[in-house]
């Protein structure tokens, strides 16, 4: 599933749920840091996670020891910050949903 297929399956489910979404959210105004998505009203953040492979078969810029650790250090602030933390890859965004249903039920 592509990044885009992804977003349309939840901004529909948002808006079918009446949920403010926000993409590309600032999370962090001193690293700038962006989530894919806030759900505000969960105090969310959704992060689709692109495994592809980049151009001529090399790995992406998130897939390389310094991109990976760079992410860690965004996903810690982010939890550090009081935010709950929900990451999606091409193989288990199907569950994005399903948790955003528990996430409501609370």
């Amino acid at each position: 599933m592509s990044k885009p297929k992804f977003n349309l399956i939840l901004t529909n489910y948002c808006r079918n749920n009446k949920i403010n979404l926000i993409s590309e959210f600032r999370f962090d105004l001193k690293r700038r840091w962006l989530a894919d998505y806030y759900i505000p009203s969960l105090n969310v953040l959704i992060e689709y996670e692109g495994m592809g492979r980049g151009k001529f078969g090399t790995m992406g810029g998130h897939q390389t020891i310094d991109g990976y650790t760079n992410n860690c250090e965004k996903y810690n602030a982010a939890s550090i910050g009081g935010y709950k933390l929900l990451r999606y890859t091409a193989k288990n965004y199907g569950s994005v949903l399903d948790d955003l249903d528990k996430l409501l039920s609370l």
